[in-house]
């Protein structure tokens, strides 16, 4: 889950493989061409960082392919119902996924988690968009000036304080655990429906921080309604300056990243067309402000590297849940 420097998870040999397979991708892309309107599903609902990110995608594709693109909201089960439709969308390439972290590394690993699809397998990696820097925030007013602040009331009041989470399982949710095992605290966890609810009860004072991706705060952080105490990975954002979580939890990190994915039936000629569209579309410099405006970080990476990134995510997660014994049910 750390990033340092790299934005590619460890292991990775990032600048040949990557301009390696930018020429492939080229090259095959030019095979394939939709002759029909395009469509982007994505799991979450108007308005948040998910389908911000699924417009962008359906935009840059339109753009390219010279089609409509449209993009369906299908909501639920943690992005799992988009998840299966798109699975199910068939082989014409003319259907991709909205495809977050969340969904694709954290849910298949949860216990008790009951989807329609496995991710893993139903699902193929299309392109990454954009990393997400996490951050640890509080209510502006909060009485915490900084994570020294947060850590010294912790440990002299266990299981006085509490942290909000977009649900049991959720990224946030993990934050927040990997928080706890690292700094040796005892706090609270407070599950909300949805990030939007716990945004809400911070800025009321009634949970005490959250630790998320900048896309889902980064209206109410320059509205000064909340305060960014510090950055949860070694990067940052450069539209957020803040300290390092890692600066009083050494080794402590956590980013996210917003992806499309297409059904496994996807020719691959399909896919890297898509791939291509994706890191066409991020050279123009409006869809990059649009991303970083927005708490986000454009990044194109072509299928096999976001295959990686998944894959070592959904390692890192596995440990965390199995050592903190989170359940979904």
């Amino acid at each position: 889950m750390r990033r340092t420097g790299s934005p590619l998870p460890p292991g990775l040999r990032p600048l040949g493989l990557m301009v390696a397979l930018m020429l492939a991708l080229v090259g095959t892309a030019q095979a394939w061409t939709p002759d029909r309107p395009v469509r982007v599903l994505v799991g979450f609902p108007a308005g948040g960082t998910g389908d911000l990110t699924a417009r962008l995608i359906a935009e840059m594709a339109g753009a390219r392919f010279g089609q409509n693109a449209v993009v369906e909201n299908r909501t639920g089960a943690n992005g799992a119902i988009a998840a299966e439709a798109a699975a199910r969308s068939g082989a014409d390439g003319l259907t991709v996924l909205q495809c977050p972290m969340g969904t694709m590394t954290i849910a298949p690993n949860l216990p008790g988690q009951r989807l329609p699809v496995d991710v893993v397998t139903e699902l193929v990696p299309v392109a990454t968009l954009a990393l997400s820097t996490y951050g640890l925030v509080v209510a502006d007013g909060h009485r915490f000036r900084s994570v020294a602040d947060l850590l010294a009331e912790a440990r002299a009041r266990p299981g006085a304080l509490t942290f909000a989470s977009a649900g049991i399982g959720s990224a946030q949710h993990l934050a927040g655990e990997l928080l706890k095992r690292m700094a040796a605290v005892d706090i609270v966890h407070v599950p909300y429906r949805g990030g939007a609810p716990a945004i809400v009860d911070m800025i009321g004072g009634r949970v005490d921080f959250f630790i998320t991706n900048l896309g889902d705060v980064a209206g109410p952080l320059r509205d000064g309604a909340l305060r960014l105490l510090a950055v949860a990975d070694d990067t940052g954002h450069p539209n957020f300056p803040a300290p390092r979580l890692s600066a009083n939890i050494p080794g402590f990190g956590i980013a996210g990243w917003f992806a499309a994915c297409a059904p496994r039936s996807m020719p691959r000629e399909a896919v890297a067309a898509w791939a291509e569209a994706i890191r066409a579309g991020l050279e123009r410099p409006e869809w990059r402000k649009r991303l970083l405006d927005n708490g986000l970080t454009p990044s194109f990476e072509p299928p096999e590297v976001l295959a990686a990134r998944m894959e070592a995510n959904r390692r890192q997660f596995r440990a965390l849940i199995e050592g903190a014994g989170i359940r979904a049910d």
